[in-house]
């Protein structure tokens, strides 16, 4: 099975493209390894608007974020490796009283669309027809073995 965890846009975006390297969350968690982003289906126009109105405020809006009408949604987009969980980090991502998913080596894949769930969820490892989706080593690993 695959790990995979749900993740609002277009924080999912910023995670899979390397901008954001902490997911805060209200609770905590002993996983470390491998994770599957998944784009959760909900957001609004507005929520989009005022999470890109923030980001710019803050200085961490990067320029090519997608418009509101081009993030994918409803489907997994990419990896990240989670490398520990922290209450206080430097990263400027970490929010103040939030446990901190600390997140390594993030990239995007082709979208693929499936139904996400709460919390860290599995999903098969048959859910892609080739490597396309796996990280570079675990493709060179497999081509080996």
């Amino acid at each position: 099975m695959i790990t995979a965890l749900s993740i609002r846009q277009p924080w999912a975006w910023l995670i899979v493209n390397g901008h954001k390297d902490i997911e805060n969350r209200d609770w905590p968690t002993n996983f470390r390894g491998r994770l599957l982003i998944h784009a959760g289906l909900t957001m609004t126009r507005a929520y989009y608007d005022q999470v890109v109105q923030e980001l710019d405020g803050m200085g961490l809006l990067p320029a090519d974020l997608p418009a509101y009408e081009d993030l994918q949604r409803g489907g997994f987009v990419g990896w990240t490796c989670v490398a520990d969980c922290v209450q206080e980090s430097s990263s400027k991502w970490k929010q103040e009283g939030s446990w901190g998913f600390v997140l390594r080596d993030s990239r995007p894949i082709p979208f693929h669309p499936w139904k996400g769930k709460l919390q860290f969820f599995n999903v098969p490892n048959d859910v892609f027809s080739g490597t396309e989706h796996l990280p570079a080593q675990e493709k060179k690993e497999r081509a080996t073995s």
